[in-house]
């Protein structure tokens, strides 16, 4: 995809973060902006589509420690199966 140019104000301080990053990996300072930039349009991009669509059954509640604990016991020992016979 063609990049287009654009300029940006940026603190002093943080232009020589950028400069030491990029020296230090190898790379430029503008692919550097660039991933700063792509992160920002990532963290503020609005989803068609919740994250989760799925439902859960449950009590309608939140469930206590001793209730995760239990069915998390009982989970791991479904799995285990008779592995665990002597």
């Amino acid at each position: 995809m063609p990049m287009k140019r654009t300029n940006v104000y940026a603190d002093p301080e943080d232009l020589a973060i950028i400069k030491a990053a990029a020296e230090r990996r190898g790379v430029s300072e503008a692919e550097i902006i660039r991933q700063g930039i792509h992160l920002a349009a990532m963290a503020n991009r609005v989803w068609d589509e919740p994250l989760f669509s799925r439902t859960f059954e449950g009590p309608g509640r939140t469930p206590s420690k001793d209730e995760v604990r239990d069915t998390v016991a009982d989970a791991v020992g479904g799995e285990s199966g008779a592995g665990n016979a002597a």
